[in-house]
């Protein structure tokens, strides 16, 4: 796989510090609240898993499944419900974990979905932000990292299924996904 990566943007300590700043201000935030962490899978779990451990408050934890990509490097901009929440999110607020936004097409309707669901408030936390692909208009309320335009993996980021497990974020060379 090492083969396979152009360059490394954030290694495994960078990843940890930041998420645990991620997780205090969360807490800072939603004190006092009744919090429901919502990752969406599959891109979003390592970084959601790493990032309730830093959350020093009660919160329950949902996941959904949504897709817009399947195999390929472009969202097609038809936008599934894979998996949805498996309890009420009525009254509460949400903090909706995402991988990274690129487009905003997915997280856009997403947050369209869920805002039906009459939730006390919903809010986004993202590990990572490529504003430069960005077409859908989103208040991103907490960013891990900024990311150029390139191809990123790992940290649970994939291409085609593969490269979730690198523990770190890095960007993939392009003739991998151009065969």
């Amino acid at each position: 796989m090492k083969n396979d990566i152009k360059e490394v943007l954030f290694d495994e300590k960078q990843l940890a510090e930041r998420v645990k700043e991620l997780g205090e201000k969360i807490s800072e935030d939603y004190r006092g609240k009744d919090l429901v962490v919502v990752g969406v899978l599959k891109g979003s779990v390592v970084f959601t898993s790493d990032l309730i451990k830093n959350i020093s408050i009660p919160c329950e934890l949902d996941f959904m499944a949504v897709s817009s990509y399947g195999n390929s490097t472009e969202t097609s901009g038809v936008v599934r419900i894979l998996k949805d929440l498996d309890h009420s999110i009525e009254n509460k607020h949400v903090l909706i974990v995402e991988d990274i936004v690129d487009s905003g097409i997915t997280l856009n309707y997403l947050l369209g979905y869920l805002k039906a669901r009459k939730a006390s408030s919903i809010e986004i936390v993202s590990l990572l932000n490529k504003p430069e692909r960005r077409t859908a208009d989103l208040d991103v309320k907490y960013i891990g990292f900024e990311v150029p335009n390139e191809f990123i993996i790992g940290y649970g980021i994939d291409y085609a299924e593969k490269y979730r497990n690198l523990p770190y974020i890095g960007i993939l060379k392009e003739e991998v996904y151009e065969k």
